[in-house]
């Protein structure tokens, strides 16, 4: 009941996927340096035999951790509408420069990556998961649902961006950050099929572990689950967040992770640096894991539950 038309099958012999999930702090207004960042992340990462990358939560673009936009309910002040412009302008465009140069490192690399990124179009940003592969870009993932002050800045996706993509033999996607918590969004994306759960991330909680261990779980999926690690001091001068302007401050205490689908941790949580994880998974483990629970065919009940997921693109810039 749950299983997509036209969903690839999960392998059904024994083969590996190397993956990594890159630990970075972004720069924040200066998309060219975290861009030029990006590719370096991409580049070390495949130079340790890395064939499936995730990079964080609004890795290109920034995750303005501790500002607020001038915003108190009803109101907004002259000095965070400037704030929002330059925030605005450090944002890619899917069709832009950015894109296009990511897409030729994956294809120079022959490497899939998932890049999380603050998303310009028309007048309204979006947070969004990149896909890149050997073939350039393949396409994106609009958050669904900012989390709490996320919507003064950013717009909400639709069901229209919600590909399960594949690299080699492993079906791959991302959810992002809170949207784990999501129970119809992950039901919807393990009824594609996904052996392999992207989860770029801001979320540096202790209990943040708890869910990448229960998607595994869940879903039976490894999970990739990459943060950030952010300093004050990587801020520029002129912004002030909330939890002070000691440089030393830690904004973002990363925290990533790779999981097994039966839950064990196979890397991480890293904590206090940046760095990257790399593990090489045995996708034979998804069919020993899926033997006694697969939560869309034979542990799920089609004749109690279904779930109807709307995919139309909607608005002016899908």
């Amino acid at each position: 009941m749950f299983r997509t038309a036209g969903a690839e099958p999960a392998p059904t012999s024994s083969s590996t996927l190397v993956a990594a999930v890159v630990q970075a702090g972004a720069h924040l207004f200066d998309t060219p340096a975290g861009l030029a960042a990006a590719e370096q992340w991409i580049r070390d990462a495949a130079g340790r035999g890395a064939q499936l990358i995730v990079l964080p939560e609004a890795y290109l673009g920034g995750y303005p951790k501790g500002l607020d936009f001038g915003v108190t309910v009803g109101s907004r002040t002259p000095e965070g509408r400037e704030l929002f412009r330059r925030y605005f302008e450090s944002a890619v465009e899917v069709s832009g420069p950015e894109v296009r140069h990511l897409a030729g490192v994956t294809r120079e690399l022959g490497v899939h990556a998932v890049v999380g990124a603050v998303e310009r179009a028309g007048a309204t940003l979006y947070c969004v998961a990149l896909y890149f592969g050997p073939q350039g870009y393949l396409g994106k993932h609009r958050k669904l649902m900012p989390t709490a002050a996320e919507r003064i800045i950013w717009g909400s996706g639709d069901g229209s961006t919600m590909p399960v993509l594949r690299a080699g033999r492993a079906a791959f996607t991302a959810a992002i950050c809170w949207e784990n918590y999501m129970p119809l969004f992950r039901t919807a994306l393990y009824g594609k099929g996904v052996d392999v759960w992207c989860a770029p991330t801001v979320d540096d909680r202790e209990s943040w572990q708890a869910t990448m261990r229960h998607i595994a779980l869940e879903g039976r999926c490894f999970v990739l689950s990459a943060n950030q690690y952010l300093l004050r001091s990587a801020l520029p001068a002129d912004v002030h967040p909330v939890q002070g302007d000691d440089p030393d401050t830690v904004l973002i205490g990363g925290g990533s992770t790779i999981v097994s689908p039966l839950g064990e941790v196979l890397a991480g949580p890293l904590r206090d640096a940046e760095g990257i994880l790399t593990v090489e998974l045995d996708l034979g483990e998804l069919a020993r894991s899926r033997f006694d629970f697969d939560p869309v065919g034979h542990y799920a009940r089609p004749d109690v539950f279904t779930l109807g997921v709307d995919e139309t693109a909607r608005g002016a810039h899908p």
